[in-house]
């Protein structure tokens, strides 16, 4: 089967700057940046029409895996490689302009995204039904709720047809009668044949959505495989950090009373 998007041997490096020291002798001696990896080493690869999910810790490097495949920022090592047209649902209504109505954000956020004039117009009612704030579309946004705002912009977003979709952490935008709406339409897009990476903490979703899950700690890959299998690693892996934490603490408590 076509491969959609492959990731190869890819690192990302950021130059972190460290504390200033009143100390000259310090500064002198001691770097003014450090290199932290926020990934290393991965490789993965998503097949034409599946659905992966990217599970993991936070500090895990899952942000910084959907900036590169978005194109936000490039790799420091490895590549990867991109067949088809590829949208990313990140920060929802991130680009949506306060003194605009609905209405007017509807078609520059589907401009920005790819989409034709031509393409919004046709799709326009769909979007604000799917949205659900119908007689606040003239309204200018800055006016919205919170959740008004990121309903319109899953709403755009989720309307542009695509090869790849990327999703991060926005499956749960809204209120509890809007997310099986959103999870509806992922599904939607699923049986279309569009190839989906979800990157989210929802472990519930990725059992539910997903058919392979990549699990990453401290930016290196851990496991990859069915989500049944991943996600009673990740529990696994999570429980144990608990118990240590409790035997930790625990520990702690005993020092400090004999002392």
């Amino acid at each position: 089967m076509a491969i959609d998007l492959s990731i190869e041997h890819v690192s990302k490096r950021y130059r972190i700057r460290n504390p200033e020291s009143g100390s000259e002798w310090r500064r002198r001696f001691f770097p003014a940046q450090h290199d932290f990896w926020a990934l290393r080493d991965v490789s993965l690869q998503v097949r034409r029409g599946e659905t992966t999910g990217v599970i993991g810790p936070n500090g895990a490097g899952k942000s910084t895996l959907m900036k590169l495949l978005s194109g936000i920022t490039a790799p420091t090592e490895g590549e990867i490689r991109i067949c088809g047209r590829l949208a990313a649902l990140i920060e929802l209504g991130s680009g949506f302009h306060p003194e605009l109505t609905g209405r007017e954000n509807v078609f520059l956020s589907g401009a920005v995204l790819g989409m034709r004039r031509r393409e919004i117009a046709a799709k326009f009612d769909r979007i604000v039904d799917f949205a659900g704030i119908g007689e606040f579309i003239d309204v200018p946004v800055k006016w919205y709720s919170s959740g008004m705002y990121v309903r319109l912009g899953f709403a755009i977003a989720a309307h542009i047809e695509v090869d790849i979709l990327l999703v991060d952490e926005v499956l749960a935008v809204g209120d509890a009668a809007f997310q099986p709406r959103c999870y509806d339409r992922i599904a939607e897009m699923r049986r279309a044949g569009t190839t989906i990476v979800i990157i989210t903490h929802d472990l519930a979703a990725v059992e539910r959505l997903t058919e392979r899950v990549m699990l990453l700690d401290h930016g290196r890959v851990v496991t990859v495989g069915p989500p049944q299998e991943v996600i009673a690693t990740y529990r696994r892996a999570i429980d144990g950090a608990r118990e240590d934490e409790v035997d930790a603490s625990g520990r702690g408590e005993r020092i400090g009373r004999s002392a």
